[in-house]
């Protein structure tokens, strides 16, 4: 239930300065106080401010800890309820006891995402602003980020709701010519409602463009690195993250297993996937390594083919570019600084149109070109920031392509001049998904399961 109080460690587990038991609800307060002791008395304290004094056990007089407690009264709030947040000593111990004690006190252990659920269903914030605050959690980059934050702010449900508003004026003028002809309202046209319905599909058209972006700044890239053993795939990886995360040896063979990273490359992020070199072999466990590196293959957003710019071309790697044709590829040629045996032409002939870059992983050479490579394969070299809206949530885009088809199918019905009540059945539909985005029509089994993916005290 709602109206219970809900309490939650709000902070990281494990050692730090600081650790944050938060409360929620109409009695946080009256918990908080049977719990704290110090100068004042947290129901008289005044609204955002904070206290110093210690948590006890009032059962048993025992000192549980020394805190700072902030008090915030309802509904300048992020949940718009009571909120009593109790900032302890970071260890794992210490803020377990005191959330155990108002627990004790009669406070439930929040569900995973609960706080902003409340914030939510209080009118706080609409569902993407919601979503918007797991993404900040998440996010990889600074672009990641601030295309996180401008969704909670607001950014896309400002647009979203200016879309809907104009869909219901039209939806309301199409009831008033029905249903009230003797009003001396205007008459609703087709040509009135074609305009209405092309400035809706145009704004939504504007946020799908946004979508394949926004989808990689929020989810990241699955970026493999694939190429035959010992030419450098496990140096890109080292020198991509700049730590030296992969075993690196001129012995064949070394990376037996799928190695995953996390990078930051100009803004773009990149779950890095350094795969055991594909060939065929006879040890039983490098052959593992090799069938997952087939797999992640299949699933990979980007394929980084690293070549030997120090040996020819074998049939092995002429292999690895069948494999990958029609996907998104750029072949890297490392080791440049050996005497040159492969035939740039002939890879050159192999590659197609995919980007070629030339590297020697052992000196630095090369990286800042590979980088801008990627970023110009998925941002056309830059990402655009200041007012762009991004859209990156894929439950979002699939209700804006829902939304499109659905006003794509009311102006097709205003070409064939079907009859106006019956185009406002799309554009009606259309308000209603464009409502799902924000959570103004959306069913209380998926509001459940969004907010089940957030960490627990948040």
């Amino acid at each position: 239930m709602q109206s219970d109080t809900i309490a939650a460690i709000s902070t990281a587990l494990g050692e730090g300065a600081i650790g944050i038991v938060r409360l929620s609800g109409e009695e946080a307060i009256a918990i908080a106080d049977k719990m704290y002791k110090g100068k004042e008395v947290l129901a008289e304290v005044a609204s955002h401010s904070i206290v110093y004094g210690h948590i006890i056990d009032r059962t048993t007089e025992e000192l549980i800890e020394e805190a700072m407690v902030s008090v915030m009264r309802a509904p300048r709030t992020f949940t718009r309820e009571d909120v009593v947040e109790i900032n302890c000593h970071g260890g794992l111990l210490s803020v377990n006891r005191v959330l155990q004690l108002a627990l004790k006190n009669g406070a439930r252990l929040a569900e995973p995402g609960e706080f902003t659920k409340r914030a939510f269903l209080n009118g706080r914030i609409d569902l993407s602003q919601a979503e918007g605050v797991m993404d900040l959690i998440r996010a990889k980059t600074d672009q990641a980020m601030n295309v996180a934050l401008k969704q909670v702010e607001g950014k896309l449900s400002t647009k979203v709701q200016t879309l809907r508003q104009a869909l219901l004026e039209t939806v309301a003028h199409v009831e008033v010519n029905i249903d009230y002809p003797e009003y001396d309202a205007e008459t609703m046209t087709h040509a009135l409602l074609r305009e209405k319905a092309e400035f809706v599909k145009t704004e939504i058209d504007k946020l799908l463009r946004t979508a394949a972006q926004g989808k990689i700044l929020r989810e990241g890239l699955s970026t493999v690195i694939i190429g035959r053993p010992n030419v450098g795939k496990s140096s890109l990886l080292n020198s991509l993250v700049h730590e030296n995360k992969a075993i690196v040896t001129d012995i064949p063979g070394t990376t037996r297993d799928v190695i995953e990273e996390y990078v930051n490359v100009r803004g773009v992020p990149l779950r890095l996937v350094d795969t055991a070199g594909i060939r065929e072999t006879e040890d039983i466990v490098e052959r593992i390594g090799v069938e997952r590196s087939r797999q992640v293959l299949k699933e990979a957003d980007l394929i980084l083919l690293v070549l030997n710019y120090g040996e020819e071309l074998s049939a092995e790697d002429k292999a690895l570019f069948e494999a990958v044709a029609g996907m998104n590829v750029i072949v890297i040629v490392n080791k440049t600084d050996l005497p040159q045996k492969i035939n740039l032409e002939e890879v050159r002939q192999l590659a197609e149109r995919e980007k070629l870059v030339t590297t020697s992983l052992l000196h630095d050479e090369g990286v800042d070109q590979l980088e801008q490579a990627i970023a110009e394969l998925f941002f056309g070299g830059g990402i655009e920031s200041g007012d762009m809206t991004y859209v990156s949530n894929s439950r979002h885009i699939a209700l804006l392509e829902q939304a499109k088809a659905t006003i794509t199918d009311a102006l097709d019905g205003i070409e064939a001049d079907v009859p106006i009540d019956i185009v406002q059945i799309d554009i009606t539909r259309t308000w209603e998904l464009l409502g799902e985005i924000i959570g103004e029509s959306v069913q209380e089994s998926l509001i459940d399961q969004l907010f089940s993916q957030f960490c627990l005290g948040k």
